[in-house]
C-alpha cells in the first residue's frame, strides 16, 4: 500500500505531466521543422508519440496516487 506521502507525490507528478507536456505540444506544433509545407515532419510524429506516452503515463501515476490516496484515508 502506499502511503499518503506518496500517493501525494504520484498526483503531484501526474498534474505535473499535464500542465508541462501539452505547452511542450504546442511549441512543437509551432515549430518550423514539424512541417514541410502542409505535411508534418518525422520531428512532429517522433515528438507527438512522446508526448502522448508521457501523458498516458502521467495519467496512470495519477489515478494510482488517487486510488492510494483513497485507500491510504480509508486505513
Amino acid at each position: 500500500m502506499l502511503s499518503r506521502r506518496w500517493s501525494a507525490f504520484l498526483i503531484l507528478v501526474a498534474a505535473w505531466s499535464w500542465l508541462i507536456w501539452p505547452r511542450f505540444a504546442l511549441a512543437i506544433w509551432r515549430d518550423d521543422r514539424a512541417w514541410d509545407g502542409d505535411t508534418p515532419t518525422s520531428f512532429l510524429w517522433v515528438h507527438a508519440l512522446l508526448i502522448g506516452a508521457s501523458l498516458a503515463i502521467g495519467t496512470a501515476v495519477g489515478v494510482l496516487g488517487v486510488l492510494g490516496w483513497r485507500r491510504a484515508r480509508a486505513r
